[in-house]
């Protein structure tokens, strides 16, 4: 079977480039220049974080994370679930975005002290670096946010 291809400018350089479709999520650099290459990828919506997978998603991961700690029985939670679900899609690239249910992911829960929900933790370079407790608007998880990709 031959790959499909798909032609992307770079955009500092100018150079036209040639991926192939299966290298898309590989985050494909410039041929000439070796920039990152601007390549729209189909928004799959916030990590589903667990307690098996924090520590590979969140803490050894070297960037910006903004997550969500709910419950589906949390009114409050149901509340900011879509502006934090429209912000992960806006800054998709620039901060990874999860959510953590804390009914089924008790340690992780625990380990923050996760006391009041919804709870949204930031981190950089795997350390909290800050916190939002309860149903705040969308431009004060935004500022903070923000603040943490700077």
């Amino acid at each position: 079977m031959v790959p499909e291809y798909f032609y992307v400018e770079c955009k500092r350089c100018g150079a036209k480039n040639r991926v192939p479709e299966t290298k898309k999520k590989d985050r494909p650099v410039c041929g000439k220049c070796r920039s990152p290459l601007p390549i729209q990828t189909v928004y799959e919506g916030p990590v589903q974080i667990t307690d098996g997978n924090f520590g590979k998603e969140i803490i050894l991961y070297g960037g910006a994370v903004m997550l969500d700690c709910w419950a589906p029985w949390c009114g409050p939670c149901r509340t900011i679930g879509p502006v934090i679900d429209r912000l992960a899609q806006e800054y998709s690239g620039k901060i990874k975005v999860g959510k953590l249910n804390v009914d089924e992911n008790p340690q992780v829960a625990s380990r923050y002290g996760i006391q009041s929900i919804p709870t949204v933790l930031y981190f950089r370079g795997g350390r909290e670096i800050d916190r939002v407790v309860g149903a705040v608007p969308r431009n004060e998880l935004e500022r903070r946010m923000l603040s943490l990709i700077g």
